[in-house]
């Protein structure tokens, strides 16, 4: 057990792909926190998903020993999508590794998560890294933190993640300039949780980080939120797997096994304190997240409901910025209503639901939640085109809005600018840092859900990166967008939409709906629909069936025969309803990413 004057709690910030996971590889390798023959690449990004893209999702803690010191490190994810994990890991850390490509430089969410740590009041320590590669402009980009920062060129360290440079003065500047921990270990217990996973045998693990007292096995907790009581079943460090320890004391980061089954008592933010003080103050939370897009999910098997309940339940447990409520759909059944931060973590999301617990989804168009005012008087919030009333009892509808950064060369505004112009974007201003300017902007969020990102690189040949954050709700001229297939309406594929965009949205859709469905025994009608009015329309053609081919010869009203009788056939099946359409999952995924 150390001393509080001999723990250091820090983590790592940067923008996405700068080298967080592989210079906590280093940071590993260097203080012996494992063995060299179990080291992998990326340690510390335990889903095969993270692996696989290359990117971090979900924060990690671990315990190094350097110098009789005791280090707390927790890695961050990089990506816009996952900004609540880096608050979560701000909040129990005492400082900050910001961390600066010297290839790229300064880039949108290097900047977001500085304000997030500044927010917090932790001890900035600026790293340049990748400095071994031959394009480095590290002269260049250690000028953009100084105008960042405020800080002299010898505060700024310089790096690689990949070779082991400089790995060490990191390890001794943190032990340096990273303050210790000021808990009070005579008080009664208080512990932030900030993560917590489920484990099948064990119950809720749950991540905290102890600000006063202790916390020993056997110790009868309280969560302050939720009042649930537990009794702590093992405690320890994460070295970087489960290994217990005796106690846990005041400024130490470690885990809990709490041993309860039910995932609702333990929540993230909430405080742990000892079941004999009941009273004792929780600590402040973290600021609450907000979801940024909305879609139904969907098991193609209905028997699967329950099944997708729990995995959502589970997932929500270490993901806090996952929200889900039950919603039922005609064509598909019971599902329920989710909202994600963005994109990646719908497909991130998606994927896990699908790999971990087997399921296989359908997943309708994405939304954002609009405030809708009635002509009554009355408000509601809508997440869902369904939820849309109808038009002539709509007084206003208001959408939100996002105040987005982008930082590009400045070779590439020309580009940039229009591109953001076409999205309903309002230009507030542009600094400059170094030789690249930093654009701010005004947008609705629905404007950029969808592609924007792939534009924004195509428009700057790759160089730009952004960033966003909520800014109100501003009035939009809005309706509901159906879509229907064989004159049956396809409820996952409706949509809110622009009312001066719906003739082009509507034959976008349609004529993707008709080169990835596939085709029937009977001509297709695809249609987009308004309150009954159809703005688009398509035809998909029948799957033809030589009928003729086992004819060898004779007059050809036989021929005639048989196709006349196949023709009956297949208006019968139209009219009837026989072949209704079968809608393939990825077809909603392709159709999102148009």
């Amino acid at each position: 057990m150390y001393k509080q004057e001999e723990i250091r709690n820090f983590c790592i910030i940067a923008h996405i792909d700068h080298g967080k996971s592989t210079l906590a590889d280093r940071l590993l390798q260097r203080t012996g926190a494992i063995e060299e023959r179990l080291l992998k690449s990326q340690h510390l990004d335990t889903m095969d998903i993270e692996r696989e893209r290359g990117i971090t999702i979900k924060l990690q803690p671990v315990r190094m020993l350097y110098h009789e010191v005791e280090l707390n490190l927790i890695d961050t994810p990089g990506h816009v999508d996952f900004t609540y994990e880096v608050s979560r890991s701000l909040a129990a850390v005492e400082g900050a590794i910001l961390l600066v490509d010297a290839t790229q430089g300064v880039q949108a969410q290097t900047l977001a998560n500085l304000y997030l740590a500044l927010e917090q009041n932790v001890e900035i320590l600026p790293v340049i890294n990748k400095i071994d590669l031959p394009n480095a402009d590290v002269a260049g980009v250690s000028k953009e933190i100084q105008k960042l920062l405020g800080c002299r060129d010898e505060e700024i360290l310089r790096a690689s993640g990949k070779t082991g440079i400089g790995v060490e003065a990191i390890l001794d500047r943190i032990i340096e300039i990273v303050p210790p921990p000021h808990g009070k270990e005579e008080y009664p217990l208080r512990a932030l949780i900030f993560d917590s996973v489920f484990d099948e045998y064990r119950g809720v693990i749950i991540y905290i980080r102890v600000v006063d007292g202790s916390v020993v096995p056997g110790q009868k907790i309280r969560f302050a939120a939720t009042s649930a009581e537990t009794v702590v079943e093992e405690l320890g460090a994460l070295c970087p797997g489960l290994t217990p320890t005796k106690e846990l004391t005041a400024g130490e980061i470690g885990y809990v096994v709490t041993g309860l089954k039910e995932v609702k008592l333990s929540r993230v933010g909430d405080t742990v304190i000892t079941a004999a003080e009941p009273k004792t103050a929780a600590l402040p939370g973290y600021r609450e997240v907000r979801p940024m897009v909305y879609v139904g999910i969907f098991p193609e098997e209905g028997s699967e409901h329950q099944t997708l309940r729990d995995a959502l339940e589970r997932l929500s447990l270490n993901d806090a910025a996952l929200q889900f409520e039950p919603e039922h759909s005609a064509a598909l059944g019971f599902g329920f209503r989710v909202g994600f931060l963005g994109l990646l973590h719908l497909e991130v999301t998606q994927e896990r639901l699908r790999r971990e617990y087997n399921l296989e989804l359908v997943v309708t168009s994405p939304s954002v939640a609009y405030r809708v005012y009635l002509r009554n008087g009355e408000s509601l919030v809508v997440k869902s085109p369904h939820d849309l009333p109808r038009m002539e009892t709509i007084e206003r509808v208001e959408e939100p809005w996002v105040s987005l950064d982008i930082i590009t060369p400045a070779s590439h505004i020309g580009g940039i600018m229009p591109l953001v112009s076409s999205r309903r974007g309002e230009y507030n201003t542009t600094e400059y840092i170094g030789d690249r300017a930093l654009l701010h902007y005004r947008l609705p969020l629905q404007s950029i859900l969808v592609d924007f990102y792939d534009k924004l690189k195509s428009a700057s040949s790759g160089y730009a990166s952004m960033n966003y954050q909520l800014d109100g709700y501003e009035t939009a001229d809005v309706v509901r967008m159906d879509v229907l297939i064989a004159e049956e309406p396809a409820e996952s594929l409706s949509t809110i939409v622009y009312r001066d965009e719906l003739v082009e949205r509507g034959r976008k859709i349609t004529s993707h709906l008709k080169d990835v469905l596939p085709r029937q025994q009977f001509v297709l009608k695809i249609q987009a629909s308004v309150g009954g009015k159809v703005v688009a329309a398509e035809r998909l053609s029948a799957l033809r069936k030589d009928v003729t081919a086992k004819l060898y010869g004779g007059d050809v009203t036989r021929k005639r025969k048989l196709l006349d009788k196949q023709k009956k056939g297949k208006q019968r099946m139209a009219e009837h309803g026989r072949g209704k359409v079968a809608i393939p999952p990825e077809t909603f995924i392709s159709i999102l990413k148009r």
